[in-house]
């Protein structure tokens, strides 16, 4: 019990243990940071994990090029996979016809929003937290086209990771 609190401390507080866990696990810590920024954006069920923060300290101990470009792939696709979650969730949920939380009307109004607003939820979210996680899965419910997304969504990776990491 005790290694798994340690092990969730660690995960949870990764930009303060970021310089020791370089030392310890040399080129290894790109695979780690990869990991930590792709399932931050990319599963709904961890907007806990650290991502500004990380992504701060992370430029000042490593070197900046190799990681901006690893770090970008990282978050574009973990968006994708949200987004695809999404999609592929959406459809699913929403044949509960008005049910308390999944209605129909929520849903068109959604793809309303997505349509309109879509590009610059995306680009914007990215620099908040709780928003990062949930925008692309959103954006996958709401139907927002496909090539549009993937355009907003690596502008708004490339200007996260940039602004944080350099």
């Amino acid at each position: 019990m005790e290694y798994l609190a340690a092990f969730i401390d660690i995960v949870l507080h990764l930009d303060a243990y970021l310089v020791v866990l370089v030392q310890q696990y040399g080129v290894w810590i790109y695979a780690i940071l990869f990991a930590i920024i792709f399932s931050e954006t990319g599963f709904v069920v961890t907007p806990f994990l650290p991502g500004d923060s990380l992504l701060f300290v992370a430029g000042a101990v490593a070197a900046a090029q190799a990681l901006l470009a690893l770090l970008v792939v990282a978050a574009a696709s973990g968006n994708m996979l949200n987004y695809h979650i999404g999609r592929y969730i959406g459809p699913r949920v929403f044949k509960w016809e008005n049910s308390l939380f999944f209605n129909t009307a929520a849903l068109q109004k959604t793809e309303a929003f997505y349509e309109k607003h879509g590009g610059k939820t995306l680009v914007i979210s990215r620099f908040l937290p709780l928003f990062r996680t949930f925008a692309p899965f959103v954006a996958g419910v709401g139907k927002m086209d496909y090539l549009r997304f993937c355009l907003f969504n690596l502008i708004g990776a490339g200007l996260w990771v940039n602004s944080l990491l350099l």
